[in-house]
């Protein structure tokens, strides 16, 4: 079993579900302490993260991500017991193996290569490690990266461990995140009997027209990196059950993945003017999750293309698709920011798994990537 592999397999054994830790950091902190890193652990509410540096100098090469990880959905449904990983035709099963405990562990290898390698390396290397991803995540990232942009603390180069890769390791990296803004929608009609409808107002009929619009509107064109915003529908619910009954109100829970051809408040305007057009009596609460963020390339898509290539042999696409991350939090303190790490097919599904040919060299294409932007001074 290989070092990283067999590292992936402990921090397995952790049931580390959102937003629990159950000890995963001090396994990576361990090893990290004895080749030199100053860790620092920074506890938010209950959640557990943490800021690792080895060196003073710039410039800053952080590796990012979460212990924490979905909850196991039905036991009985998993082939192999979900925190018992499980090596079964060259796949490590386990919850959390592809999202992302294989990364964490070939995080710290590559690190120990690299150091043995380059003791007296260039810059500084850094991890940002947080247990409140797949969750809220309000005590996390989002923390560690106010107390760092506080102190003035930035990072030059950012690697995301996310699992990115859609068919084999290194076939594609994100550079960049749509934004997401959420809607809460309540119309207000007036309730009523079924049979007596000039007496009541159906808040039903009301938005349905309102909602056809919003549905055609051409939020932006997206750009070469972004395709076109885009507005869903995500819960409609109204009525009191009964069938003889008009309802009062309607709820309509909606959310944009939007580009940086359009801004929040942008969205939000549009998004009133059509509603006032339409007459409507409503509410409207809204929810900014991530902004949109964009590394277009440079050097650290040019140093990790270059790696990919040396050591899996493939072409790495540069990609923007998917949902949010914790890059969108990072990047405020981030100069240049991807996101790359192992096949993405089985994140969150039930026999979650990864490719136990994939473990190893996506640790040594960390390390390479390492090697071609801090080299040794």
């Amino acid at each position: 079993m290989s070092d990283t592999l067999q590292l992936a397999c402990e921090l397995i054994r952790r049931d580390s579900v959102t937003p629990r830790d159950q000890g995963c950091q001090e396994l990576m902190i361990d090893r990290l302490e004895a080749i030199g890193f100053r860790v620092e652990r920074m506890r938010f509410g209950e959640v557990d993260n943490f800021w690792a540096r080895r060196g003073d100098a710039g410039p800053v090469f952080c590796f990012a991500g979460h212990t924490d990880v979905v909850p196991t959905g039905p036991l009985t449904q998993w082939d192999s017991p979900p925190f018992e990983p499980t090596v079964r035709n060259g796949l490590l099963y386990g919850r959390g193996a592809a999202d992302m405990k294989a990364s964490l562990a070939a995080f710290v290898t590559a690190c120990e290569r690299f150091v043995a390698k380059c003791p007296d390396h260039a810059g500084s290397i850094a991890l940002l490690i947080t247990s409140d991803e797949e969750g809220v995540a309000t005590d996390g990232t989002v923390k560690v990266v106010e107390a760092l942009a506080a102190r003035g603390e930035l990072i030059d180069y950012c690697i995301v461990g996310e699992p990115t890769s859609e068919q084999v390791l290194g076939d594609t990296v994100k550079n960049g995140r749509r934004g997401s803004l959420s809607g809460h929608l309540v119309v207000h009609g007036i309730q009523g009997h079924i049979a007596y409808p000039q007496l009541a107002k159906n808040p039903i009929h009301l938005i349905a027209p309102a909602l056809a619009e919003l549905a055609a509107t051409e939020w932006d064109q997206g750009n070469a990196y972004f395709p076109p915003t885009s507005w869903q529908v995500s819960n409609i619910q109204a009525g009191t059950g009964a069938t003889n009954v008009i309802p009062g109100h309607c709820d309509v829970h909606f959310n944009f993945r939007f580009s940086p051809e359009c801004t929040a408040e942008a969205l939000k305007e549009r998004v009133y003017q059509i509603l006032d057009t339409h007459g409507l009596s409503y509410e409207l609460h809204w929810l900014l999750s991530g902004q949109p963020f964009l590394t277009p390339p440079g050097d650290l898509t040019a140093a990790l293309g270059d790696a990919i290539h040396y050591v899996a042999g493939a072409e790495a696409n540069l990609s923007t698709s998917g949902g949010t991350s914790d890059g969108r939090f990072i990047k405020r303190i981030a100069r240049e920011l991807v996101e790359f790490g192992p096949v993405n097919a089985t994140i969150h599904k039930l026999n979650e798994c990864v490719d136990v040919e994939a473990i190893e060299p996506l640790a040594d294409i960390y390390a390479l990537t390492l090697e071609k932007l801090l080299p040794a001074a």
